[in-house]
């Protein structure tokens, strides 16, 4: 395959386009407004949103986005915030949490 009796083969005449990352991470995506569905109080993580059916694939990790508004007090572990989808957490009084981050401390 690919041969052409002597002459340029077609794949290595045609132009080459773009670049892909192999080392790219790839978050999954979700929303604040999905976050309502969980009870008010609870953590919400990962595993969480796999079991709620919210994400069928967690890929490289979660990251949430602030499309919506939040009605819940909810503890959220993901590995990635927008600014929004952050101060719309804390302002319905609930947590952010990055794993492998170091909480910072008050004084």
């Amino acid at each position: 395959p690919g041969f052409e009796g002597g002459q340029m083969p077609l794949y290595r005449l045609l132009p080459k386009r773009g670049f892909k990352n192999v080392w790219a991470k790839e978050y999954a995506e979700v929303n604040v407004s999905v976050l309502n569905r969980f009870e008010d109080g609870t953590t919400v993580d990962p595993v969480a949103l796999v079991e709620a059916g919210i994400l069928k694939n967690v890929r490289d990790g979660v990251r949430v986005l602030g499309n919506g508004e939040l009605t819940k007090k909810l503890t959220v572990v993901a590995n990635g915030f927008t600014k929004s989808a952050k101060a719309k957490i804390e302002a319905a009084g609930g947590k952010v949490v990055v794993p492998g981050e170091e909480p910072v401390a008050e004084q």
